[in-house]
């Protein structure tokens, strides 16, 4: 790890497989606003990584609100039942790493409390030196304030000296911007070439999540 002083990890889709959860909450907010949902699942992934505002602002304001209050609601019914699983050998990549005393933080589009519920519920809270969210920031992926501002906070100048591990185009764009390494988790759902298309030159790809190292 001597080419980088910190790792920092995009949380849906990377860390845990929350992918399926927030289809599902989609989905959910239409039929019980609108009455049905015909937007497609390619469409409402390509919102993932994004504040969730923006995959209603397509709406007038009164029924994006009601989407996104809809969205929320059960979307703290199911984090709160735990019902978002880690992907296989965080746990242990997370420790190792820790141990190894190397500075290590996720940066997400995630509101602190959603982010908070998951971390909690499955013990990930002590592994972060630095925590990004929704709430810290006014610009938001992919657009690079999110990586900056995490950068600061870690006493980091050199960008370079910084790796995103994330699992959408959002991410790569962000990294790309605000001038850090990247790595596509090869477990994501997206379109991994439109990911890699979009990534800064010399990206990488991990194949498990113990490749982290």
């Amino acid at each position: 790890m001597s080419d980088f002083d910190l790792i920092l990890y995009d949380l849906d889709g990377t860390i845990w497989d929350s992918i399926p959860t927030i289809m599902q909450c989609f989905k959910h907010a239409y039929i019980e606003v609108l009455g049905s949902c015909n937007r497609s699942d390619e469409d409402f992934k390509s919102y993932i990584g994004k504040p969730l505002p923006e995959t209603f602002a397509m709406h007038d304001d009164k029924t994006a609100q009601a989407l996104l209050d809809s969205y929320l609601s059960v979307n703290k019914v199911l984090l709160e039942s735990d019902a978002v699983p880690l992907f296989d050998g965080v746990m242990e990549e997370l420790e190792k790493i820790k141990k190894l005393g190397i500075p290590q933080g996720y940066v997400t589009s995630k509101r602190k409390v959603s982010a908070g519920t998951t971390l909690r519920l499955k013990g990930l809270e002590d592994f972060f030196d630095v925590r990004i969210c929704k709430e810290d920031t006014a610009s938001h992926k992919p657009n690079p304030e999110p990586l900056i501002h995490a950068a600061k906070l870690c006493g980091i100048e050199d960008m370079k000296r910084i790796i995103y591990i994330g699992d959408a185009v959002v991410d790569a764009l962000c990294a790309k911007n605000a001038g850090t390494c990247f790595a596509l988790v090869e477990w994501s759902t997206m379109d991994k070439d439109a990911v890699m298309a979009a990534a800064p030159s010399g990206s990488r790809i991990i194949s498990r999540f113990t490749d982290v190292l």
